[in-house]
């Protein structure tokens, strides 16, 4: 009998099994963390640039954080799971992006970009074609931002976060963030002008 329980478990390297969710666990789950699960996406996609890496992080953070929602700090406090879940999606993000980095990946970069040369129209079909053209533009250069300034930038104007939040996101203090936002918009404005004065 012993042998036999030796090897059911022999294989198992996953953490040991959790008791399922109570009725009360599931629903704080809901409240706290289910509304941000857009925004981690959004986050994810944004820091590791791929769709599918994303999806697969943004689950790994997901897991996670119910397997410790015990840990959730704010829960008792009335505070949002905004930040907390956030946090450990970028977390889940380096990871990933360092796994890549240790097999030797390399993240597609794409330079050629159409950009409106005149001022079109503000209403009809060309105006709509427009603004989706610039729409695109600003968030490649978004994403072409280095690393530490596309995050705050799109955890701030994005995500909405406030720059406490972002602190505690990045765990950094929060003058980091501030300098990190207001360099980014500076290399933001400078890539969609071309270098000129904004």
């Amino acid at each position: 009998m012993n042998d036999e329980r030796r090897r059911d478990t022999a294989g198992d390297t996953a953490a040991p099994a959790r008791a399922p969710l109570t009725g009360d666990e599931r629903s704080r789950i809901q409240e706290h963390l289910l509304p941000h699960l857009d925004a981690a996406y959004n986050l994810a996609r944004h820091l590791l640039r791929d769709p599918d890496d994303a999806e697969d992080a943004v689950q790994e953070a997901a897991l996670l954080a119910v397997r410790n929602f015990g840990a959730f700090q704010g829960r008792q406090q009335g505070a949002s799971g905004r930040a907390w879940l956030l946090t450990i999606v970028r977390n889940a993000c380096l990871s990933q992006m360092r796994r890549r980095r240790a097999r030797g990946e390399v993240v597609p970069f794409d330079e050629t970009l159409p950009v409106p040369e005149e001022v079109a129209p503000t209403h009809g079909p060309e105006a709509d074609f427009v603004r989706t053209i610039a729409a695109e533009q600003v968030r490649s250069e978004v994403d072409r931002l280095p690393g530490a300034f596309k995050e705050a930038l799109v955890l701030r104007e994005l995500e909405g976060l406030s720059y406490r939040e972002i602190a505690q996101v990045t765990g950094v203090p929060v003058g980091t963030v501030m300098s990190r936002l207001s360099r980014a918009r500076r290399l933001l404005a400078a890539a969609l002008t071309g270098g000129r004065s904004a």
